[in-house]
């Protein structure tokens, strides 16, 4: 692909209509099918719209049960030769695929930030260097697959214990992070030696399709990452209820998860769910008041409010409570909205304006219940794509919808408590188990609340710290299973007793 293209035309079998073309251009994109870019138009044709401006980016192919067999066939293929591929040689693409990525960074960089609504800045700063530096580290990964060695654990035997691939993975990756998704899916499967199909949200494919291009480039063999374009409904239940599909990966709503436990019962499959969250944000009254404000500036607004793992509510001490509540109001109102283009814009816009009508119906349901600090309306002057202010709602109870429902935007609770129990018992006061934070100066504090909150990461004076070798995964209605770290390659495998 052409190093300085930022959106170029698609065609079958990987050719470009543009030989360099700067900007965007409306290109018709398809699937990545064994090895190559595929058309399969078989369920129509879609756009992928720049949620910043609404504009057309790009024509997309829309594949279903056919295309869904095609890649499942070629990822069948191409199972048995990868999963007896040496862990060394499977290291060697992963790492060459990393190097591929970082020549291309500034071209993933844009693509992500028009289909996904995203500030320039956070493209460039986060997801693609996370991206990078995940497929780095799933090469190294690679090489490390433990297992137990062969021992005499009977008296007239010799056992040996095998640490083998499950087969072909089936994995739907959500639209908020289309690339790191599409990563967190596909790296541990395919470093472990399994391969896989993945399908993307189809407002948000682009990068999922780049990013398998790049495999191939460093060297990937056929069929082991495949990538097919379509929706949920139609797409997305072939691959999971697919005969040849081993295991089914998911991110995205609890809802849907639901669906997704159903699909892959009808075949018995292996599950892995990564789902909603809301993530409590606990400031006791010990804690650096000026770093809790601003950490859960940034926690509650990155992505726009768009990720499961963001605060979303701060339950804060009552002497700290007044504070809390105008430091966050005093910087959310200075919080800069803009064109996703411009590497000053803080915050871009929401996915979509159905999302935005959603986001901000809660909102106004909760001028019933609770106050409205600031935000809570459309900012002046943004007409155009599907921007909704920073959003800080006070005095808002337990058991109330803004409280307990995933609200998945740029909104932030504030509930205050008055001891230490409550404030635990607040926290776990959800479905959902994904994600927390403690803020507080005392270690025992900070130790009970890591053991006490129910959610699968608990972090301490910071929120969001996310690296390649930690793991990400949830409790309760968050699903089960993890992603990044080494501890994710658990669900990419099976030990078999020989």
């Amino acid at each position: 692909m052409p190093r300085n293209a930022v959106l170029c035309a698609r065609m079958p079998g990987g050719r470009h209509t543009s030989a360099g073309c700067v900007g965007v251009v409306v290109a018709r994109w398809g699937h990545f099918i064994d090895g190559a870019v595929a058309s399969g138009d078989t369920q129509g044709r879609a756009e992928v719209r720049d949620p910043a401006t609404d504009e057309v980016i790009a024509e997309i192919d829309i594949g279903g049960p056919v295309e869904i067999d095609r890649a499942v066939a070629a990822a069948k293929k191409a199972f048995r030769g990868w999963s007896h591929t040496p862990p060394g040689e499977r290291s060697a693409i992963l790492l060459r695929w990393s190097q591929e990525l970082a020549t291309r960074a500034e071209e993933y960089a844009r693509v992500e930030s028009r289909q996904a609504g995203k500030p320039i800045r956070l493209a460039r700063e986060f997801d693609i260097p996370g991206t990078i530096d995940n497929v780095a580290f799933f090469a190294g990964a690679a090489r490390n697959l433990e297992g137990k060695a062969s021992a005499e654990y009977s008296a007239d035997h010799t056992s040996s214990i095998r640490r083998e691939p499950v087969g072909v993975v089936g994995s739907v990756s959500p639209w908020n992070y289309p690339l790191q998704m599409a990563a967190w899916k596909i790296l541990p499967a395919v470093a472990a030696g399994n391969t896989i199909v993945l399908k993307p949200a189809e407002n948000t494919p682009l990068t999922s399709v780049m990013f398998a291009e790049a495999a191939a480039v460093a060297g990937m063999p056929r069929g082991v990452v495949n990538v097919v374009v379509g929706t949920g409904v139609v797409a997305g239940a072939a691959l999971l209820r697919h005969s040849d599909v081993d295991m089914v990966s998911f991110t995205g709503s609890t809802r849907v998860g639901r669906t997704v436990l159903e699909a892959a019962a009808t075949t018995i499959k292996r599950v892995h769910l990564e789902l909603g969250g809301k993530a409590p944000f606990v400031v006791f009254d010990d804690a650096d008041l000026d770093a809790a404000i601003h950490g859960a500036v940034a926690a509650s607004l990155i992505n726009c409010g768009q990720d499961c793992t963001a605060a979303t509510r701060a339950i804060v001490h009552r002497s700290l409570h007044d504070r809390f509540v105008d430091g966050v109001a005093d910087l959310y109102r200075v919080v800069r909205i803009g064109p996703t283009s411009d590497p000053a814009t803080d915050l871009g816009p929401l996915i979509s304006q159905a999302h935005r009508e959603r986001v901000a119906g809660i909102v106004e349901r909760a001028r019933g219940y609770a106050r409205v600090v600031t935000g809570g309306r459309v900012p002046d002057g943004f007409d155009r794509g599907a921007y909704y202010e920073p959003t800080l709602i006070a005095s808002v109870t337990p058991g109330t919808e803004a409280f307990t429902d995933e609200i998945f935007g740029p909104v932030l609770t504030v509930t205050p408590f008055d001891d230490d129990d409550a404030a635990i018992a607040m926290a776990n006061d959800t479905a959902y188990g994904l994600a927390a934070s403690a803020w507080t100066r005392d270690v025992y504090r900070a130790l009970r609340a890591t053991s006490d909150i129910r959610a699968g990461c608990v972090w301490v004076n910071d929120h969001i710290p996310i690296i390649s070798e930690m793991p990400h995964g949830g409790l309760k209605s968050s699903g089960f299973g993890k992603d990044m770290s080494t501890y994710s390659l658990d669900d990419y495998t099976c030990a078999h007793g020989r």
